[in-house]
């Protein structure tokens, strides 16, 4: 199994400390998720990314602790710029599962705290699945194992619903380079590594294909950018959507609102189309910029703050995403959780990018030229040989 290795000046969120007054301690969250438009709310009640993670802060600010933290929501795409940080030690990290404690450690030191593992899942409308003929006689979905497999299940849910086989966001975030990228590791290659740009290899070229066949065929659509893919998959238009863990619980609720076309819900593993199984995976981190004048009252208030969510990590579980604690994981109140059981498989064949210094503009060339393929018509060898080209610049 290939662990999970974020890219730490990618994936880290920071904790900034200020210096504390005599009776009191104020410390600033930077954070992103988006803001909670519900105020008070507690953390057994609240519900998705922005609420869950809202109500564990304030409930730690509002304890008789002598601290108050004053939480600055930033939005996720501008995120990763402003932070530079690393992490001092002071939480018990035994509890951490083996992949979530290499996910924050290099060189033998531990620099952040992991919240979670998020990764991609084919989430899947059981009716459509079921009037196509692709559910097992155990209820769960007949999945492809190749990318021949892959069309004819598309082409089943086309004759058999009229539906799309697959939604995606292709034309926004980078979602579609995450479906590429896992593509190409179930083929055993990488589209780089040790400094070296591979974008425009044959596994690349596969992989890209498989995904331009959807769109070819009219399975799936390009132009669909995240709010338009999830509403397809919503009103019924999709028997698949591309998506990550973090939606899990949401799309639970949604299949039980009469009002939403999507009636019988299940969140699947990502097929495995080729030799090796892999999905695009990574984690949510914290950390404490390093800062030698920090007041220690502050920074202690800091790491029980973080501590305070590590402690609270089978709340944070309820978005959809692996828990990174061994004792929650293993918790009958974590497998009554909606789903868990249909993608366990998930943390096993979860694998991310190898550690890269500029990602950030790495994924933007492939993004860029991905979308250059399936919404202008660029040529596959084109688009790929340009990208190769652009990543080797910033690889240098």
């Amino acid at each position: 199994m290939r662990r999970i290795r974020p890219v730490l000046a990618l994936l880290v969120l920071a904790l900034f400390a200020s210096p504390a007054f005599a009776q009191d301690t104020t410390i600033t969250l930077g954070r992103f998720f988006g803001a909670c438009d519900v105020s008070g709310v507690s953390i057994a009640n609240a519900v998705g990314e922005p609420c869950i993670i809202q109500a564990i802060v304030d409930a730690y600010s509002e304890a008789d602790n002598g601290v108050t933290v004053d939480t600055l929501p930033t939005d996720w795409g501008n995120y990763y710029d402003q932070i530079k940080a690393s992490y001092a030690g002071g939480i018990d990290v035994d509890d951490w599962a083996p992949a979530a404690r290499e996910a924050v450690t290099f060189d033998g030191r531990i620099y952040g705290v992991p919240m979670d593992a998020h990764a991609n899942l084919w989430h899947v409308n059981m009716e459509l699945m079921e009037a196509a003929g692709l559910v097992n006689a155990d209820g769960t979905p007949i999945l492809p194992s190749s990318p021949e497999e892959l069309l004819a299940h598309a082409q089943q849910v086309k004759d058999a619903t009229g539906a799309d086989y697959l939604a995606a966001d292709f034309a926004q975030f980078p979602i579609g380079v995450r479906l590429v990228m896992t593509l190409v590791w179930q083929q055993g290659a990488e589209l780089f590594a040790d400094g070296v740009a591979d974008v425009d290899s044959a596994e690349a070229v596969r992989a890209v294909e498989t995904i331009v066949s959807l769109f070819d065929g009219r399975y799936a659509d390009p132009r669909l950018d995240y709010a338009d893919s999830q509403q397809s998959f919503l009103d019924g238009e999709a028997a698949i959507l591309v998506n990550g863990t973090w939606v899990v619980d949401f799309y639970d609720a949604q299949a039980a609102d009469p009002a939403v076309a999507l009636t019988d819900y299940y969140a699947a593993d990502f097929p495995t189309l080729f030799a090796e199984d892999a999905t695009w995976a990574n984690n949510h981190l914290w950390a404490v910029p390093v800062n030698t004048s920090r007041d220690a009252e502050a920074y202690q208030a800091a790491l029980g703050l973080l501590a305070h969510i590590n402690d609270q990590n089978l709340a944070w579980a309820r978005t959809g995403h692996l828990s990174v604690r061994t004792s929650v994981l293993e918790s009958d109140a974590y497998a009554a959780l909606p789903h868990r059981d249909e993608y366990v498989r998930t943390a096993a064949i979860a694998r991310d990018v190898v550690p890269v210094v500029r990602y950030d503009a790495i994924q933007d060339v492939l993004n860029r030229e991905l979308q250059a393929i399936w919404l202008t018509g660029k040529p596959i060898s084109e688009a790929l040989g340009d990208a190769d080209l652009a990543v080797q610049d910033l690889l240098d």
